[in-house]
């Protein structure tokens, strides 16, 4: 893992787990926009950018309900985050054309999950090359669009 930008996010994360609040429940009280980057909301669930992405459109699903883990979920709301997981796909395939992609959840800190407490689904595009030799002796993600741009092209291909 890079040196140089896990610590940034770390203390992002830090920050806000020691103002007592979750950064998934705090984005859904704000009205939504580039701030809190949430693309989509529905009845039992959210779509929402990551702020320290992968790669560019990196999605993840969230049960607004503040649960750690997906079995604590109801079928209702499982069937949801699925439905949201399938459309965040299909829009991410239309807006970046990737070649593939890395789905699912790290529930626990033991398996990497940087908010274990509210559990979440990533959604994260791939293609050939994405990893190159800057992550690796550079210990840096070089991410080729700024977060509100992405941001913008989710909301509109969402919308459409």
């Amino acid at each position: 893992m890079d040196h140089i930008w896990s610590p940034w996010r770390m203390k992002y994360i830090m920050n806000h787990e020691h103002k007592g609040g979750c950064i998934f429940c705090d984005a859904l009280e704000c009205s939504d926009g580039v701030e809190n980057l949430i693309a989509y909301r529905g009845k039992r669930a959210f779509v929402i950018l990551n702020r320290f992405p992968y790669t560019s459109g990196h999605l993840m699903v969230v049960p607004i309900e503040h649960k750690p883990s997906m079995e604590d979920l109801d079928t209702e709301t499982l069937t949801e985050i699925m439905v949201l997981v399938n459309k965040s796909l299909k829009i991410l395939r239309m807006v970046y054309t990737p070649e593939g992609f890395n789905v699912g959840s790290n529930i626990g800190s033991v398996a990497g999950a940087g908010v274990a407490s509210h559990v979440h689904f990533h959604i994260v595009p791939r293609w050939g090359g994405d990893t190159n030799f800057i992550t690796t002796t550079g210990m840096v993600r070089v991410i080729p669009e700024e977060l509100s741009q992405t941001y913008e092209r989710i909301c509109l291909a969402w919308n459409k």
